[in-house]
């Protein structure tokens, strides 16, 4: 279960507790999913655009897959609706 408070403008939610089988991805791991490179995953981090990392060590960091698949599939969503608006022909009478 997740406890969070939401949030408009932020990528990313204040998490305490997360549900069981939800991994932590290393930053290799994120760029092959999102596909994006090194230093715009850490630029998106610092707008706000993106998810931010969980520390797991003295020099290491993860992201929570759950964030990273809501980031994904909020670019999804926003695609889609792009998609929809331009796709819809002109009603004529």
């Amino acid at each position: 279960m997740t406890a969070s408070t939401p949030s408009t403008t932020s990528a990313c939610r204040h998490v305490e507790r997360i549900q069981l089988g939800n991994r932590l991805l290393r930053r290799r791991e994120v760029e092959l999913k999102t596909g994006k490179s090194r230093s715009s995953i850490y630029k998106g981090v610092s707008d706000g655009t993106f998810p931010a990392p969980v520390p797991i060590g003295d020099n290491s960091v993860a992201w929570l897959e759950e964030e990273i698949d809501g980031w994904i599939a909020e670019r999804l969503a926003q695609r889609n609706n792009a998609l929809n608006t331009t796709a819809r022909p002109e009603a004529r009478a």
